[in-house]
């Protein structure tokens, strides 16, 4: 069956396997996945992002954990396919007073919300990770 947001999906994913404390978690591959996943890994929410197989590529993100407890403590999707959020960049979120990220796919890639305001980039407001 096809999933209809694949990062929805990757998103969930992680969740899922945060709460039943399992190591990795394997997500099909895709460009915007990948750039999303290293983006976590880069930012310090995950502990390893790794392509596996040959002509079904997949996504092996190794879960990060600090004294016993997940390291994402929150993971919320806001553009969704119903409803595409875009923002400015004086308009970009931030993510409990700076502690968190805001992931932004811009036109020069996918990056946090501190990284697009310094370049002076707006773009698609992917999701919030603290």
């Amino acid at each position: 069956m096809a999933v209809q947001d694949p990062v929805a999906d990757m998103l969930c994913r992680i969740k899922n396997a945060q709460a039943r404390f399992k190591p990795e978690v394997r997500v099909p591959a895709s460009g915007h996945k990948r750039e999303i996943a290293e983006l976590l890994q880069r930012e310090g929410y995950v502990e390893d992002v790794a392509l596996e197989g040959d002509a079904m590529k997949t996504i092996v993100i190794r879960l990060k954990y600090y004294k016993g407890a997940p390291v994402i403590e929150m993971m919320r999707r806001e553009s969704k396919l119903s409803r595409r959020v875009y923002r400015k960049s004086r308009d970009l979120p931030t993510v409990r007073r700076g502690l968190g990220i805001a992931v932004i796919s811009t036109p020069q890639g996918v990056m946090t919300d501190r990284e697009a305001r310094e370049k002076g980039l707006g773009g698609e407001v992917v999701c919030l990770v603290a």
